[in-house]
Parts: C-alpha cells; sequence; structure tokens
C-alpha cells in the first residue's frame, strides 16, 4: 500500500506513536514560526524553560499584527522581541517586513520540512509543500526547546483537482466551495491533501490561499504536492537549492475523497458571520457596500495586487465606498511601487496600509455603524473587525475590487475581459529586515517594558473540584468570543491580568468580574468550542481566572490543545442531552481522582442531583499535564 504526502512526511519526523488515526503521535519540528500578538508568551514561556538556544534548524519571531502603535505597550513589545531573538537564535523579522505567513512562504518555507506556528493559519506553507501546523505558544516553545509535537494522527482527506479555472474566479473561491461544502466543522481530526490535475494549473500563492483557509475548515493542516510549479516559484525566490519533489505514491490510500471541478466554479462570497455561509456572488445580489479591504495572509501576495491594480487602472473607487489595501510583504509592497502598478492603486483612490494583518484582527480600519464590509481576509465573525454590528463579506480580490469600483457587490465577470496576471520569473530580493540572531549572546541584553509581567503559573489539579458553573454558550464559540482582539485588547498580550478582564467581554461583560470573586469555576459550550485562533490567551486568560474545566460538545483542535496545556481539563458530553441539564449557575462537584484509568470522570450537577458521564480524550501523557496544572509545570517537572 502506497503512501500519502501527510504520511510521509509524518513517517519521516516521527518520534513516537503509532500512525493510525485518532492516536497520539509525536513529531520532529524543524521550523517555527511566532508573531508579536502570540509571541511575546512564547518567548517568555521559553526563558522559563532556561535553554540557551533554540534547538530547531530554523525559528522566525515575525512582528505583524501589533503594528499600531497608539502607546508604548506594542513598541517596548516589539524591543523585547528583538532582543530575546538576539539571544537565543531567532531570526527576527521587523515590523515593516510583512505578514509571517507571506514572508515565510517567500523566503523561508522549505518542501518536506515540518512547520509548527503560534498562529492558526501557519498551514499556509502548505501551499510549498510543507506540513505546517498551527498551535498554542506554549507549544511552540517547546519545539524551540527541542521538544516533540503532540497531536494526535489525523486522518487523510483527499480532494481532487479537475478542471482549470474559468476567468475571473480564483484559489479564494476553490476554498469557499469547500468551506460551503465541508462547513467550519468539516476539517477536525484531519489533513486536506490536494491531488489531480488542476494542482498544475495552480501558482504557490493561490495554493496557498486554499491551505490557509483550510484553517477555517478546523483541519490540522492541508498540504499541496512540492512539483514543478513549487520549483520555479523558489527560483524565482533565489531558493532553488531548498526545492524537493514531494508527491503522494500512485497507489496511496486516503481516509476520505472530494473532487472539485475547477472549471465548474464561480465566484463565490461567505456571508456574515461564518466563512463556510457560502454562496454564489451573483445570487447574493449587488448589495450596496461601504468598506472594501484587500490583503491578509490569504490574499495579498504579488499576483492578488497586480490583478487589483489592472481592475483598479483607469478607474475611481466609488464614493460610498472606503478601499484599503495592504500588500502581505516589504517584497509584494516594492515591487508594486517599482513597475507603477502602487501608482495605479493610489489614482483609484484606495488607502495604503502598511504590510501587516491591520484589518484582519480588528487593528484598524473598522467599518461604520451596521456597515457592510467586503474583506479578502480568511474570517468574518461577529464583532472581529472592531465594529459590533458590522456586516463583514470573504470575497476574491477580483470580486473586492470590482466591487470597490462598482460600490456594490459585484460579480467581476461583468467587467468584461480578464485581467491575466503571470507569476514573476524573478522576485526581487532584500533580506535587511530579517535580523540574524547574535553570534555572541552574552552581549545581548533582553529589553523588557513594563507591560511585560511575570508569567502566571498554575497550580496541580485538586483531585475533587466544587465550583459554578460561570458562563453557559452555544456552538461555534470563536476565541474572539473569549478573548477578544483588536487595538484596545492586543497590546496587553504580555500583561495577563490585565487582558484577563476581557475574556468573554462580548458575550459577558462581568465574566471576569464574577470568575474572580467566585475563586474560578467551569464553562458549559456546545459544538466546536474556540474555534478560530490559535491565540493561547483564550486559555490562558481564564486560568488565570480561576477556570478549571470547560464541558462542550465538541471542541476545536488548536483551543483543546492550549487548554490542557494550562491546565484546564477539556470535558466532553457522551449524550449531548446532558448539555440541557445544566444550566449558567449550577454548582458541580467533579471527581478527576480516577481520570487517568476511566478515560472518563463524573460530573455531578448539585443543584438537581444529576449525575454525568464525560469524556476526556486524553492520554496518558496529557493526564500528567493536567494533574501538573499545565505544560509548563509538566516539562519542569520532567527536566529535573
Amino acid at each position: 500500500m502506497g503512501e500519502n504526502i501527510a504520511q510521509k512526511i509524518i513517517k519521516a519526523h516521527l518520534v513516537s506513536g503509532q500512525m493510525e488515526p485518532g492516536k497520539e503521535i509525536a513529531i520532529k519540528i524543524d521550523q517555527t514560526l511566532t508573531q508579536d500578538a502570540t509571541g511575546t508568551m512564547a518567548y517568555l514561556q521559553f526563558e522559563a524553560m532556561g535553554v540557551p538556544r533554540v534547538k530547531t534548524r530554523l525559528s522566525v519571531s515575525y512582528v505583524d499584527h501589533n503594528t499600531l502603535q497608539t502607546g508604548f505597550e506594542n513598541a517596548d513589545d516589539h524591543r523585547f522581541l528583538q532582543t530575546v531573538a538576539a539571544k537565543h537564535g531567532i531570526y527576527f523579522s521587523r515590523p515593516g517586513n510583512g505578514i509571517c505567513h507571506q514572508v515565510h512562504l517567500e523566503r523561508f518555507g522549505v518542501p518536506g520540512q515540518t512547520l509548527l506556528g503560534s498562529d492558526s493559519h501557519t498551514p499556509t506553507g502548505g501551499g510549498i509543500g510543507m506540513l505546517a501546523i498551527g498551535a498554542g505558544g506554549l507549544d511552540v516553545a517547546v519545539a524551540m526547546g527541542g521538544g516533540p509535537f503532540y497531536l494526535n494522527m489525523p486522518k487523510v482527506l483527499n480532494i481532487k483537482l479537475t478542471g482549470h479555472l474559468q476567468p475571473w474566479v480564483s484559489a479564494k473561491d476553490i476554498i469557499l466551495e469547500i468551506l460551503r461544502i465541508l462547513s467550519v466543522k468539516g476539517g477536525v481530526g484531519k489533513v486536506i491533501e490536494y491531488s489531480g490535475p488542476g494542482v498544475a494549473t495552480l501558482s504557490v500563492p493561490e495554493r496557498a490561499t486554499i491551505t490557509n483557509m483550510g484553517a477555517e475548515l478546523g483541519a490540522t493542516t492541508s498540504i499541496f504536492p512540492s512539483d514543478e510549479v513549487t520549483r520555479l516559484f523558489l527560483k524565482a525566490q533565489g531558493r532553488e537549492q531548498d526545492w524537493q519533489e514531494i508527491k503522494a505514491d500512485e497507489d496511496a490510500v486516503y481516509d476520505e475523497y472530494l473532487e472539485i471541478n475547477l472549471s465548474e466554479l464561480e465566484p463565490m462570497v461567505a456571508q456574515p458571520h461564518s466563512p463556510d455561509r457560502v454562496a454564489k456572488v451573483k445570487e447574493v445580489g449587488p448589495i450596496a457596500v461601504n468598506q472594501v479591504a484587500i490583503g491578509s495572509c490569504t490574499n495579498s501576495s504579488f499576483t492578488d495586487m497586480m490583478k487589483v491594480a489592472g481592475i483598479l487602472k483607469g478607474k475611481k473607487v466609488h464614493p460610498d465606498v472606503s478601499l484599503v489595501i495592504s500588500p502581505g510583504s516589504k517584497q509584494v509592497f516594492e515591487m508594486l511601487a517599482r513597475n507603477g502598478a502602487l501608482a495605479d492603486i493610489i489614482s483609484a483612490g484606495a488607502r495604503i496600509l502598511e504590510s501587516a494583518c491591520g484589518p484582519c484582527i480588528g487593528m484598524g480600519q473598522s467599518p461604520c455603524s451596521g456597515g457592510i464590509s467586503l474583506r479578502t481576509f480568511n474570517r468574518n465573525f461577529e464583532g472581529r473587525s472592531g465594529t459590533a454590528d458590522a456586516q463583514i463579506y470573504l470575497v476574491s480580490p477580483e470580486v473586492a475590487a470590482a466591487s470597490a469600483i462598482k460600490g456594490v457587490l459585484t460579480d467581476p465577470r461583468d467587467l468584461g475581459a480578464p485581467i491575466e496576471i503571470a507569476q514573476p520569473e524573478k522576485f526581487l530580493i532584500d533580506d535587511s529586515m530579517v535580523l540574524p540572531p547574535a553570534e555572541d549572546p552574552s552581549t545581548v541584553e533582553v529589553v523588557r517594558g513594563p507591560n511585560i509581567k511575570p508569567l502566571p503559573i498554575n497550580r496541580e489539579l485538586p483531585e475533587k473540584v466544587e465550583c459554578s458553573v460561570l458562563l453557559k454558550v452555544g456552538d461555534n464559540i470563536t476565541t474572539d468570543h473569549i478573548m477578544p482582539a483588536g487595538a484596545k485588547i492586543l497590546p496587553l498580550r504580555s500583561n495577563i491580568p490585565a487582558i484577563s478582564q476581557y475574556v468573554f467581554s462580548a458575550i459577558d461583560p462581568t465574566f471576569a468580574e464574577r470568575a474572580l470573586a467566585a475563586g474560578g469555576g467551569f464553562i458549559v459550550g456546545g459544538h466546536n468550542y474556540g474555534q478560530g485562533s490559535s491565540r493561547e490567551h483564550a486559555a490562558l486568560a481564564p486560568m488565570y481566572l480561576g477556570v478549571k474545566a470547560v464541558l462542550a460538545k465538541s471542541f476545536a483542535r488548536i483551543h483543546r490543545a492550549n487548554l490542557i496545556n494550562f491546565g484546564i481539563v477539556p470535558l466532553t458530553f457522551i449524550n449531548e442531552a446532558d448539555y440541557d441539564a445544566i444550566g449558567q449557575g449550577d454548582k458541580l462537584a467533579i471527581d478527576f481522582s480516577k481520570m487517568a484509568e476511566a478515560g472518563k470522570v463524573t460530573v455531578t450537577n448539585l443543584a438537581n442531583g444529576k449525575e454525568i458521564t464525560m469524556e476526556h480524550g486524553l492520554s496518558p501523557r496529557q493526564v500528567d499535564i493536567i494533574k501538573a496544572g499545565g505544560l509548563l509545570n509538566y516539562t519542569k517537572k520532567q527536566n529535573s
């Protein structure tokens, strides 16, 4: 029996475990990346481990999230990140150099290697044939220290692509169609591997758009073959020596199959407030638009920007529309400036933002009250834009640019002849904004601003816990619900006492105050609890507030791992009807004493006397982590 790509890379990096779906495995990590919203905490955790230099082949620290400097906090943290990187063997991508996933694809990604990133869109690297996985910052810190990354062996879903994209249809429409078919839960526990004759028709940036939004499917990661298209991309980046062919065996077997005929696709749109509420643009209709935002790690490549420039050239943005554009990297930005495309964009009336995440994480450019914003981003969760009642639609760059001109949601096929942009034979290469680590670490002093507070440490889990249910929520609660981002809150990411005051603030502004007053408690949730970002603050801040367990119908992969890392027990309802037997405010008693032996725990609702048996699904190693009060405590014990 032949092997697929995911199996080949996992097998080559396997440290322990059996490659059977659902079984815990550990893999060696070649590369890591962090960004500044998660990296500050990750490096504080790395320092706490006492490892002097990273043990990976390559680790890169990016600054791309918190670049809006309205106070000292972000600038101070950037200084901390630069100095801690220099001291511990990490490359530092300066503010302005670009979005981590775009830059990593351009300058660092290597086919066949493993990449662990403290950002949920790390699977972007799958577009170049990497096994690239998003994780919490603590998992990344452990990997930098030489530890393996643990995960449950995923199933592999093969999506066969046939045909070729029609004019004005883009890679964004491919992944939106897949989201329409599979939903935001359709990739949970799976690697999505692409094959078929349609693959060869897609460039590396187009493939990266698709693997980037595989995160919205809940997938562990997504991956394309490394083929001649990959080689030419790396050659154009001056990195042909990093290329190797990686493909599935002819007789490779997959757990699941899906086929997409690219020739049949049309321009698509994801409607508020979920990436899987997908319909055809022509079906949604010419609704009036207030704002258009083009960029993010999903659609900010050179070819994306050139198509936008071609559509805007000689035209003007509609007077009722605010158009903002953020190129994905300095490389892209400078190439647009040198070839005149940037002038076409500016002349049309677009507002040019820096090469950073910006509006995608609510860092500026919030829409007007009740506004309709079309975005080429990957998430449209309610309130994520910074405007609570805004209506966010996800579209391709072609749809976005066409709509900016027309003032209404527009099918770009209405514009006539398509804009054809070829991949450059050679990209502009200038790595001067990537700083290498210091040759002599002893010469580097790590600089810490006053916003960086000591790392909160959890206590060991008691055998029995009696607490109240602090909050009960429904399905698809995102990490934005749990720990909001945005310009006001993200600067507090290295100050857990301060940022914890905003936990669940969009759902219940009294949550943090009540949790502290009660000395902690439990949270009850529905399906897909914790979907979205990898931000570990959505587990770390609740831990600081005393949350001991989350009882849910199902969990998103990264958030569940983050809960375990910080000593919060993730419990799953065996009988989903038991969810209705627990109310907010009910006092629960949970016996954790036999957690390791049984695989289950008993929850007693002291308000009504009902006993509920719940699964924890923890491996023996994870049980030990939970009992120790989290991965940091566990790692220290192991090292001692």
